[in-house]
Formats: structure tokens, sequence, C-alpha cells
């Protein structure tokens, strides 16, 4: 039975994902259109958003740069305040935001950068899960430096969860290459349009 209401997301993220996964058939809850982040900085208000990270070594299944950026991040957002769908606010803390990577080693990388308590994992891990704020390191430089290549990495299912984790925003960092990359089948190519669409839709920080 498909459920056509998401009763988690600000309706700014359903529509990318009603897209990406659920051809347009997805439509908010009411009232989500209150959940946001308060604020003045750039991780506030709520949808999507993209870091697009220029790497200056190139990257495979981890990159110091971009978990350094997660932890710049992570720690911006520390102590701001979000409101939820009843108009409900509370202050941010770690519990708060999701810090998704698609491969181990960068887990480990952002582990690493960010005090006990951070809830660091793979997609695979917070399937189910929510938070207010989602912060997601693609990892790789290219295509080509992807680890299983582009099925695994542009993988529309993976993209999904790791952006419908969020309730108010959903936060992409990336190597600007991965927009870039060399597609053999027309899936593939649908999978790298999916992300392509989202870094248009979002706003850039």
């Amino acid at each position: 039975m498909f459920l056509d209401r998401s009763y988690r997301m600000h309706p700014d993220l359903t529509a990318f994902v009603s897209e990406l996964a659920y051809e347009g058939r997805l439509d908010p809850a009411d009232c989500r259109e209150r959940v946001a982040v308060l604020g003045e900085g750039p991780l506030s208000g709520s949808g999507l958003r993209a870091v697009l990270l220029e790497h200056q070594l190139t990257c495979s299944d981890k990159s110091q740069q971009e978990a350094d950026e997660v932890a710049r991040l992570w720690r911006s957002i520390q102590d701001s305040t979000w409101r939820n769908h009843l108009g409900e606010e509370a202050p941010i803390g770690p519990s708060d935001v999701l810090v998704v990577a698609p491969y181990n080693a960068q887990v480990a990388l952002i582990k690493s950068a960010l005090p006990a308590g951070a809830r660091v994992g793979t997609v695979d891990k917070f399937q189910g899960q929510e938070a207010p704020i989602v912060l997601y390191s693609m990892t790789s430089t290219s295509a080509d430096e992807a680890p299983r290549g582009v099925s695994f990495l542009y993988d529309l299912n993976r993209l999904n969860v790791a952006v419908s984790r969020a309730q108010a925003l959903a936060v992409v960092v990336l190597s600007p290459e991965l927009l870039d990359a060399p597609v053999r089948t027309p899936e593939q190519l649908r999978r790298v349009n999916a992300l392509c669409r989202l870094v248009q839709s979002a706003t850039a920080v």
C-alpha cells in the first residue's frame, strides 16, 4: 500500500523526493510548511542545500576535505533553533543532525572530526530514522573514482533515503565533478540526472 502523504518533511523536500522516487504522487501532510531551522545563517530555513566543494586531492571512498567541511557545518548549526509542524521550537543538539556518507571509510573520518554523540553512519544505518537536519557527504571526487561506480554512489534509493531523513533541511556536500559523470546506459543517465536536479533545486551554501 502506497502512503501518499509525508508526515516528516517540509514541502520543499517532499516535492524533490516525490519527483525522484514516487512519480509525483507524494504530497506533504498539513502544516509541514512550518518546519524550519530558525535564524539567519546559511543553514537556516528549509529545503535543499548544496555545497559544491572542489577537491584538492582526488578521493575515492574517503575525503578529509569533505569530512572537515561536514564537521564545520555540523558545529555551525549546534545551539540553533528549529520549529516543528506544530509550531513548537526547540534547540538543535547532536541528536538533531544526521550525518550520512556512502562509505564506511568516510563515516570513520567524519566520526573522528566530531564529538561523541554525533549521529554518523551510512545510508543503510539511518533507514527509517529522521532528524531536523541531514548532512550528506558524497565523498568521491568523480564517478570514475567512486567505488562500485555510478550504480552505487548515484543509486536513486540511497539518494532518496538520505534526503528524506530530513524534516527541515537536507544539505549535500559534493565535488562538482560528480555532476559531469560519463554514462553508458539509460539507467545511469537517470541516476546522474537526479543528482543534477538536486543541485539545481538546492540553494548553494
